[in-house]
């Protein structure tokens, strides 16, 4: 195994390196320089930068474990990725260009009101909250079991340490900043994901083509699934891949914030939809490079599995040197594009949305400056809380989790917006939060009983009561199992508490 100082060293100086574009890209930064960029961002910058912020550390660890139980099922999710990016294209941007917005949850209080307006952006806060830190836990975990505790340095110094780093880059440039270092990140995340795989064709003398035979002969490269009642049918996955991309990038302040600080509409289409077809790529990499894992893993008679299978080889000693450094600085490149845009989107949406910012004329820049800085480091610090509480679940897939949490927390967005664009009723505005609220809670209540077994053995209780639960949801499901799709219904249950609060627009 790779000596941990050794690594350590490579990435304190990986952080130098960003600091150092952070300082140069941040002279002269203003508050519109932190939300959106001054609105002069290099369309080809932004779309080659989203690529990393995308995938983030989940990606490039989650992604390659779930080969080994559902070979390139995932890709199934990812045509829907493809699909959904159209619709951002040619449904969202053109609204918000044509409104001119910084927050894209503006659209919501012009549509609707002041309360949905608050809503749509409180969704947002903590659903980007959740996903950010869980993402940001896989990494950081990573770092911790491998190099920072063979040091002596704990998982709670690791995380405040790693927090302060990401809020020295963005605290005074943001959009304008992270453009430019989600970039860099990404050159080097896809960069150590081609090196990884190079290292592994080398390892087990393999070339493309007998890889890829390799890989069919072991049924590793199936991407359909057929089994209607199964979460994982295909076309379950399609669309919930669908509208994960619409919601958790379209209706996401975050993503759209970079987009929206490319100069006009026709160049944000390109940057979403280079992105939409160089996704399908990189995917179908980290794939192929699960199944070369899972093959190694295999003729080595290796037991790793899921999350834990990349790292413990890439860092096991399994491969070389080389590859542990280049795993490494993909890994943290893969982890701050996801973590520095949540944690500016987050501070921007606050400000503008919650606290009003660019309405309030009474206070001078220097006063904004100061409300915008505390508010940034005070979601510095929620960040933290979130992580901690990571560490205490220790889910060992996190991106079930990720997608999970984004069907309970984006449902409304995906409602609220559906109900703005395709309908043209008139809400009663003041009732929109308590149909927000009641959606999640449904589907929550749905989502136990149909995996009660699954709860019934987290909750570890006894064999007798989970007999009897289990038999009473398969009487009511016969076997039928929700996936990601249990976003698409919470997205219909708010669209159709919205309509139950609303009333035809009247005649001119």
């Amino acid at each position: 195994m790779m000596s941990p100082l050794v690594l350590f060293g490579f990435v304190f100086g990986y952080f130098i390196l960003l600091l150092a574009v952070a300082w140069r890209t941040s002279k002269n930064a203003d508050n519109d320089s932190f939300f959106i960029g001054n609105r002069s961002s290099n369309w080809m910058l932004v779309a080659f930068g989203m690529v990393g912020t995308s995938l983030s550390g989940v990606t490039f660890v989650s992604v390659p474990g779930t080969v080994s139980t559902a070979a390139f099922g995932y890709y199934q999710v990812v045509i829907g990725y493809f699909i959904g990016y159209f619709g951002i294209a040619y449904i969202l941007l053109p609204l918000y260009y044509k409104m001119n917005l910084t927050s894209i949850y503006k659209y919501l209080e012009d549509r609707f009101g002041v309360i949905s307006y608050k809503t749509g952006a409180i969704f947002f806060i903590i659903s980007r909250t959740l996903g950010a830190t869980a993402r940001m836990y896989l990494v950081i975990n990573i770092l911790q079991i491998f190099i920072l505790d063979a040091i002596g340095i704990p998982f709670l110094v690791t995380s405040v340490v790693i927090l302060i780093l990401i809020l020295l880059y963005t605290f005074e440039g943001g959009v304008k900043t992270i453009v430019y270092t989600d970039t860099l990140q990404t050159t080097f995340m896809l960069g150590g994901l081609i090196a990884c795989i190079v290292a592994l064709l080398y390892k087990m003398d393999y070339g493309a083509i007998e890889a890829f035979e390799a890989l069919r002969a072991d049924g590793l490269t199936r991407i359909f699934n057929t089994d209607v009642k199964s979460s994982g049918f295909f076309l379950k996955q399609i669309l919930g891949g669908a509208f994960i991309t619409i919601t958790m990038t379209g209706m996401d302040q975050e993503m759209m914030q970079k987009n929206i600080s490319v100069k006009n509409l026709g160049d944000s289409q390109k940057n979403v939809l280079s992105l939409a077809t160089v996704l399908l790529i990189v995917n179908f990499l980290f794939l192929t490079m699960g199944g070369l894992l899972y093959l190694y893993a295999q003729q080595n008679q290796l037991t790793y599995s899921g999350d834990d299978l990349f790292p413990s080889i890439a860092l096991g000693g399994y491969l070389s040197q080389t590859i542990g450094i280049i795993f490494i600085i993909g890994l943290i490149s893969a982890l701050f594009p996801s973590a520095d845009g949540a944690l500016t989107a987050m501070t921007s949406s606050f400000c503008i949305d919650i606290l009003g910012m660019q309405k309030d004329t009474q206070s001078t820049e220097v006063q904004k400056r100061m409300t915008r800085l505390t508010v940034h480091f005070s979601f510095a610090f929620i960040f933290l809380l979130c992580v901690l509480m990571f560490k205490w679940i220790d889910d060992k897939s996190i991106i079930d989790v990720i997608l999970k949490l984004a069907g309970y927390t984006y449902g409304p967005l995906l409602g609220m917006f559906a109900f703005g664009i395709f309908t043209t009723r008139v809400v009663k505005d003041k009732w929109v939060i308590w149909v927000c609220l009641l959606a999640p809670i449904l589907i929550l209540s749905l989502d136990f009983m149909n995996n009660i077994e699954w709860f019934v053995h987290k909750m570890d209780l006894d064999s007798g009561m989970m007999d009897t639960w289990v038999a009473w949801s398969n009487r009511i499901f016969s076997g039928f199992k929700i996936g990601i799709e249990i976003l698409i219904i919470n997205g219909l249950i708010t669209f159709a508490g919205l309509w139950m609060i609303s009333k035809k627009q009247p005649s001119l």
